[in-house]
Formats: structure tokens, C-alpha cells, sequence
């Protein structure tokens, strides 16, 4: 092995010394990506772990910086700006990708993008001509 290889490997066994706790995460992080559609709760997704809630948390802010319920926003706004493209309405990209009230989904893409569903919609169509 070489010097550099030796280096990278310790600070892998640093870093990421727990497999279980890489498994969690990114098996969290699978689930999510697949299910971000659905009402996902804290409690739900530790059970579908089988480990604690704040462990979780701890866990997946430590590895992706971010906390679950983020991260499951970003995931919702990222889909939700591909069904806008595509011409899909607000009210039904708001209830498609989770959300339970389309004012609370128009207000929260707009914190995040800057522009609300709407105009969004609007300047990508805009766009694409």
C-alpha cells in the first residue's frame, strides 16, 4: 500500500468508522427518495429503521448536514419544479408531491426558489419557446 492509500484509508475509519450507521442513513435517505410523496414523520422513519428518532437525527445531520425534514423539502421542491415544467398544474404538483395545502406548498417554494410556482411555471415555459 502506499503512503497515500495508508492516509485515505485512516481517515475513511475516522470519518465513516460505523457501517451500521452509514446503512441507516443512506437506507433513510433511499426511502425518502422513493416515498417523498407520503407523510413521512420522524416516528415513521425511525420505525422503518428500527432505530431512535434522535439518533437519527443526529446521524443524518451529521452525514448530509442537513436534517431529515429539509432534506425531505428539498426533495419535494426539486420534483415539484420538474412537474411544473412539464405543465402540471399547482394544485396538483402541490398534492402530488406531499403537500397537504397549496398555499403552504406556494409559500415555501417561494422561500426556497424565489419566485412562486406560478411565475416559476411561467418563465420555464417562457423558456422552452
Amino acid at each position: 500500500m502506499t503512503p497515500y492509500l495508508i492516509e485515505i484509508t485512516r481517515i475513511k475509519d475516522i470519518c465513516y468508522a460505523n457501517k451500521g450507521q452509514i446503512n441507516t442513513v443512506i437506507g433513510t435517505r433511499h426511502y425518502i427518495d422513493n416515498h417523498f410523496d407520503k407523510d413521512l414523520s420522524l416516528d415513521f422513519l425511525s420505525n422503518v429503521r428500527f432505530t431512535s428518532k434522535f439518533h437519527l437525527l443526529r446521524l443524518f445531520k451529521k452525514y448530509y448536514g442537513q436534517t431529515l425534514r429539509q432534506y425531505l423539502i428539498d426533495k419535494r421542491i426539486e420534483q415539484s419544479k420538474i412537474l411544473l415544467v412539464r405543465g402540471t398544474s399547482v394544485t396538483d404538483t402541490c398534492f402530488e408531491i406531499g403537500f397537504e395545502s397549496p398555499s403552504s406548498f406556494s409559500t415555501l417554494f417561494k422561500s426556497r426558489v424565489g419566485l412562486t410556482p406560478t411565475e416559476f411555471q411561467k418563465k420555464s415555459n417562457f423558456h422552452k419557446a
